[in-house]
């Protein structure tokens, strides 16, 4: 039974493979994402197509893998925005994700950049190793006793309240579900508006869906604090990269923490140190000296990918074998 694996890294390769050892697939791998491009690449009958955040699942490549005899679309992921569900529907194909694979690897990866930004971390590894141990321009702020917004309270946000109230902060979250049955001393729900007002520190963690695109825009950021810290690490369209370029030449955004982009496919996870970055914006945005960005690593750690492998293998093997009941809720999207 074959699964065919696009935008395939050597770390993919190294963990599906070892767990593999007691499904037996096979496993085909492509570095290259998923697209119109490279959609005739697969296998006819192949069972499986296994993908991740970049790879793009329009109703045109839906429909050819539909053609091919594909039953399932597995992504090694939580986030769906890029997969076509009702040209799934349509064409007869299951599609599967890994929601919940290690909350506490984006939730430590977004106190990480907190930190690193407040205490200019980055700007002093680098000065040490040049020999200079002078100490201005490093200057930083106590965590303890601000106020952090949290955008999103699923599993990664939850796990991130927690850290932040361990710093000994007061958390304010906004989330159209709330959760009634998550309470914590130093946390409540407020509304959105209210969370921009007062917050010092605001970290995204929600899921990027047509009515959030753009959340923080011109009207979000004009509301916020001066000096702001922003801290993303869901998905790059939940920001206006525009407006926050302004915010970040204006003053108003203090600081800014990104691990995804929106424009991120061209991008992120490639060498690209001997090229020409042609996309003016993230040049931009890594120009300015209160600017920290990761190539999307928060989910990279050892514990999540060893999870992201098992739970999707697992559901592709409950999947082939007519399970579909048995597959734990909010993995089976269609």
């Amino acid at each position: 039974m074959n699964v065919t694996f696009f935008s395939a890294k050597p770390y993919d390769k190294t963990f599906f493979s070892e767990l593999n050892k007691q499904y037996q697939f096979d496993l085909t791998f492509f570095e290259t994402h998923l697209g119109p491009h490279i959609v005739n690449a697969v296998k006819e009958n192949t069972f499986c197509v296994c993908v991740f955040v970049n790879d793009k699942l329009t109703d045109e490549v839906i429909t050819i893998l539909g053609a091919k005899g594909v039953k399932l679309i597995a992504l090694r992921c939580a986030g769906f925005n890029n997969v076509d569900l009702e040209s799934a529907k349509r064409n007869g194909i299951h599609v599967c994700r890994v929601p919940a694979y290690s909350p506490e690897a984006v939730a430590e990866h977004a106190v990480a950049m907190i930190l690193a930004l407040n205490r200019k971390i980055h700007k002093a590894y680098n000065r040490v190793r040049e020999q200079n141990f002078a100490l201005d321009g490093l200057l930083g702020f106590n965590l303890h006793g601000k106020k952090i917004g949290v955008i999103g309270t699923g599993k990664i946000g939850k796990a991130f309240i927690k850290i932040m109230l361990g710093f000994g902060c007061t958390v304010f979250a906004y989330d159209k579900f709330p959760d009634s049955n998550f309470h914590a001393p130093g946390f409540s729900y407020v509304s959105f508006e209210q969370l921009l007002r007062e917050s010092d520190v605001i970290s995204l963690h929600c899921p990027l869906t047509s009515e959030n695109h753009y959340m923080i825009n011109d009207a979000a950021l004009s509301m916020m604090k001066p000096g702001i810290m922003i801290i993303n690490t869901s998905r790059g369209g939940l920001i206006n990269t525009d407006d926050m370029i302004k915010g970040l030449k204006s003053g108003k955004v203090g600081y800014f923490g990104l691990d995804v982009y929106e424009q991120e496919e061209k991008l992120f996870f490639r060498d690209l140190s001997a090229s020409i970055i042609e996309d003016d914006r993230i040049q931009r945005l890594m120009s300015f000296p209160n600017v920290l960005v990761t190539g999307h690593q928060a989910f990279f750690t050892n514990e999540a990918l060893t999870e992201i492998a098992s739970t999707t293998l697992n559901s592709i093997a409950l999947v082939h074998a007519g399970k579909i009941n048995q597959v734990a809720a909010g993995i089976i999207l269609t």
